[in-house]
């Protein structure tokens, strides 16, 4: 719940930049995240989904000011 609230805290237009800015090795660039969950991580917070691409596995760290 306390990830979910910090997403939410972001602004909707950077939380959409975020969601098309996420590193897939699979396909070796920046890709849309899909089917993501939120999960608290040390420094902030943690996109963890699957490539819209290819569908890999792929993560994002989202780094937050507490």
């Amino acid at each position: 719940m306390e990830a979910n609230r910090k997403w939410l805290s972001i602004p909707e237009d950077f939380r959409k930049k975020l969601i098309g800015n996420v590193f897939c090795t699979n396909c070796k660039g920046a890709v849309t995240i899909t089917d993501f969950i939120i999960v608290d991580h040390p420094v902030g917070i943690m996109l963890e989904g699957k490539c819209k691409n290819c569908g890999q596995s792929v993560a994002r760290v989202v780094e937050m000011d507490e």
